[in-house]
This record gives C-alpha cells, sequence and structure tokens, in this order.
C-alpha cells in the first residue's frame, strides 16, 4: 500500500484503509497504520497488544511509544524485547504510563529496576532511571541512587529523578552530585535542590 494513503487516511478518518494496512507485509505501511488510526482516534487496545508482537524492531517500538497514555495495556512484554531500542522506548513509556495508574504495575516496576541496575546499554538504563524518578515510588529509589553512580548522562538523569523522594541517603547523594566532575550533574544537583549550597555538601 502506498505510503502516501496512508498518511492521507490518518488525517481523512479513513479507518478502513488504515486497519487493512496493519497487515501489510511492508513493516513502514505497518507502522504508517498504527499512526493513521491513533490519529483518528481508532487505536484499540488490542491493536496494540498485537503490534507488539511484530517481527520488526521498528514497529514494536512505535508500539512503545504509543502506550505511554494507554493504561490498559501492559509494558511487560516489550520491556524484556530482544531489541534494545524497543526496551528503552518501553521503558521511558512506562515513566509515562504508570504515573496515571492508582498504584503502579508491581511487575513493571520490579522490571524498571532491573533495567536500571542491570540493563548492559546505558540508554536503556538512563530510561529506566527517569522512569523510576516519574513514577517516584520508595522501592525504585535504590536503584535511583545506583544511577547516581553510573556514567555521567545516567548520572544526571538519576539526580533529577530523586526529586520525588527525602531521607538522607537523598540529602548524601545529592551532596555528593553537587560536587560530580561533570558539570551538568552539578547543575542537576543545583535545579533538585536549590537549598544546599555546595559547600555544605
Amino acid at each position: 500500500m502506498n505510503w502516501r494513503t496512508l498518511a492521507v487516511a490518518g488525517h481523512e478518518g479513513d479507518e478502513p484503509t488504515a486497519r487493512a494496512a496493519l497487515a501489510e507485509t511492508d513493516p513502514v505501511a505497518r507502522e504508517l497504520a498504527l499512526g493513521a488510526l491513533s490519529r483518528m482516534g481508532a487505536l484499540t487496545d488490542d491493536d496494540l497488544r498485537r503490534a507488539a508482537d511484530d517481527p520488526e524492531m521498528a514497529v514494536r517500538r512505535r508500539v512503545a511509544m504509543m502506550m505511554a497514555d494507554r493504561v490498559e495495556v501492559s509494558l511487560l512484554d516489550l520491556l524484556s524485547d530482544a531489541d534494545v531500542g524497543v526496551v528503552e522506548a518501553a521503558a521511558w513509556a512506562a515513566g509515562e504510563q504508570q504515573p496515571l495508574l492508582p498504584h503502579p504495575d508491581p511487575t513493571v516496576l520490579e522490571r524498571l529496576i532491573q533495567l536500571a541496575t542491570e540493563a548492559p546499554d546505558p540508554l536503556v538504563r538512563e530510561a529506566a532511571v527517569a522512569s523510576l524518578g516519574a513514577i517516584g515510588h520508595p522501592t525504585g529509589l535504590p536503584a535511583i541512587l545506583a544511577g547516581c553512580n553510573d556514567k555521567p548522562a545516567i548520572r544526571r538523569r538519576a539526580v533529577l529523578a530523586l526529586a520525588p523522594f527525602d531521607g538522607p541517603e537523598v540529602d548524601a547523594a545529592l551532596a555528593v552530585a553537587l560536587e560530580d566532575r561533570d558539570w551538568q550533574v552539578r547543575q542537576s544537583a543545583e535545579d533538585v535542590a536549590p537549598f544546599m549550597q555546595p559547600d555544605q555538601a
């Protein structure tokens, strides 16, 4: 199916054309079909669940991003995807999705903690740490604190993720971050803890 046709279908509300493209052999067409259905408000939770098993990484990554505000669809499988790009997107989406729930999904929370501390890919660790901060559940705090000792980009994200928390271990981590060798980490600490003076760290 012509890609332009799918793009137009999304703007014109042509659901039959967009829905038919979900079965196209062309992965770009399938991805565009999801976008078209989303644009017209016709994308269902079942559409996302089926597309989460798509053989093409780009489609699964698009699904993960779309799940950010679809709280009825679990991100757990995508958080364990074979492709790190999909996992990173799913970790980001979890940080958007979980705070919308009455209570965070404990299995998703557990997986985010595991990714934040054990994922080989630093971008995945960074996304997981950021999501734990967005969720703000106390069980995620140890993983965020561990991130404060990771690579600079992860340290910056972890320091910002400390914002919902308090306690002596948080104060200690912020004090260390205020003296970090990376200026962006120091800036993040100053943004999170404006009441702290660098000479008090």
